[in-house]
């Protein structure tokens, strides 16, 4: 069997070893083949890069003009909320042929900028990034290289930076005057990375909501978090141990509600009973669980459609403008929220 090299002398099998996977995987992955999974296609892509074998997928652009290959970067593939996203970019991709690239940068800022570089040299005709980490590091290289990309559930930095993100604000809001509105009057927040617009504009739509309502700010009743489930559990235990506890509790994800029912389970306390609740995302979990999750429903799937369309038209036509998105978010009323709980016990 011929083993074929890139530049720098590395070979498909090298790649294959220091992957772990057989060498027709990574010729699966190389040749953008189906029928290869999230991890294991993130896993050959992160051996490739560390041993430089990019000149063979660089060569296919280079031949036909265009790879037909669209770059992804995600946090990571563990929650609902990535893959329901992936869901509407591949459904958009699968139409339109294109294949997908995907990289897993787990918060590390060096990887952003590294996977971001390495696929504008070639290896895709567009990127779509996902809740950026740091993407002032490169955004402005990418502009000066004309190089298509389109940011999902975060904001650019500059006006020209192509956005699909979601009515963040105005969720907070949502959530938080439902509370207000059954009664509420001490309701903790556990927030998401502050660095994320999102996670500051879900805030804000808290604080605008309890001063539409007349009810004081209180610093000690929100906690910063990170979209964790673990930051859920923790922030939820700083909350209850407070001199004067929260009676209900707005988590910025879905997933660190998952804390927040954790932390209630721990203390034998009941949601909607003894706490109210209510997320945001509304992942497909967020119907099945004991009790039913009160959430603010993002289009997720919706964000993935329009922003691969959008880099589509991009690709297809770089002269005709394009503008920024925001869609609508939707309370979403089920079972862990009530009014609090006046009795004795």
């Amino acid at each position: 069997m011929a083993r074929k090299k890139s530049s720098n002398g590395a070979t498909i099998i090298d790649v294959a070893q220091e992957a772990g996977v057989s060498y027709s995987t990574v010729s699966r992955v190389v040749n953008n083949k189906s029928y290869v999974k999230p991890e294991t296609r993130a896993k050959v892509l992160q051996a490739m890069t560390r041993l430089g074998y990019q000149a063979n997928l660089q060569a296919r652009s280079l031949a036909g003009g265009r790879s037909n290959v669209i770059g992804l970067l995600v946090v990571d593939l563990t929650t609902q909320y990535v893959g329901e996203i992936i869901r509407g970019i591949d459904d958009v991709l699968t139409a339109n042929q294109y294949e997908l690239m995907l990289y897993t940068t787990h918060r590390r800022k060096t990887k952003e900028s590294a996977y971001v570089n390495m696929m504008a040299r070639g290896l895709a005709d567009g990127l779509l990034i996902i809740l950026p980490r740091d993407p002032e590091a490169y955004l402005t290289s990418l502009r000066q290289r004309d190089f298509p990309y389109v940011l999902i559930d975060q904001f650019g930095i500059d006006d020209s930076d192509l956005t699909v993100t979601a009515a963040n604000r105005e969720g907070g809001y949502e959530a938080t005057r439902h509370l207000i509105e059954l009664g509420h009057r001490r309701i903790g927040m556990i927030t998401g990375w502050m660095d994320m617009v999102a996670a500051r504009h879900r805030l804000e739509g808290y604080r605008a909501a309890l001063a539409a309502y007349d009810i004081d700010y209180a610093e000690e009743l929100v906690y910063e978090g990170d979209f964790t489930q673990r930051s859920g559990f923790h922030g939820t235990n700083h909350l209850l141990d407070l001199a004067e506890p929260p009676t209900a509790v707005f988590a910025s994800s879905d997933l660190v509600a998952l804390g927040v029912m954790d932390a209630a389970r721990t203390r034998n306390m009941k949601i909607p009973v003894d706490l109210s609740l209510v997320g945001f995302d509304d992942v497909p979990m967020s119907a099945v669980l004991i009790p039913q999750l009160t959430t603010v429903r993002q289009p997720l799937t919706d964000m993935g459609y329009c922003a691969t369309q959008m880099l589509l038209a991009l690709i297809q036509n770089p002269e005709e403008k394009q503008i920024s998105v925001i869609l609508p978010t939707e309370l979403i009323i089920r079972e862990s929220t009530a009014p609090p709980y006046l009795g004795t016990t």
